[in-house]
């Protein structure tokens, strides 16, 4: 068992024991559930596969490689979006229940170019939003 494929049984493990249904969206029963495709797709999220083309080439000889085409795949993924987040929300909540603090991992977003910062406005008018000037090689 690869850690793609141990991941994803994890995943969808944590998605069934918070979900009570299998399937949301589609009335003919699919071959691949919504609850499994949508442990695929945070599994990805997780792994930061951005791309399906490198997903789908990771998940040859995985369980779930006939069960799901490219294709099938986007159309699913969009359509099961407003079911994705009621998940995530389930998931945080859950995660809250234990916790006092939590560390959020970010990246650096470029607010305005240096060569204006001292011009510019954005996020000066409160002190904990005031951005910090960096540098990137």
């Amino acid at each position: 068992m690869s850690n793609l494929e141990a991941s994803y049984n994890l995943i969808l493990n944590n998605l069934r024991e918070i979900s009570e249904i299998e399937n949301f969206y589609f009335k003919p029963i699919p071959k691949l559930s919504d609850i499994e495709l949508i442990s695929l797709i945070i599994q990805a999220e997780f792994k930061s596969i951005d791309s399906e083309h490198q997903l789908f080439r990771d998940i040859k000889g995985f369980e779930i490689e006939p069960k799901i085409d490219r294709s099938v795949y986007n159309r699913r993924k969009r359509k099961l979006f407003p079911f994705i987040e009621e998940i995530r929300k389930k998931m945080v909540d859950k995660f809250n229940e234990f916790e006092n603090y939590f560390v959020v991992d970010s990246m650096p977003l470029e607010v305005c170019k240096i060569s204006r910062c001292s011009r510019s406005k954005i996020c000066k008018d409160v002190d904990y939003a005031y951005p910090n000037k960096g540098f990137c090689a």
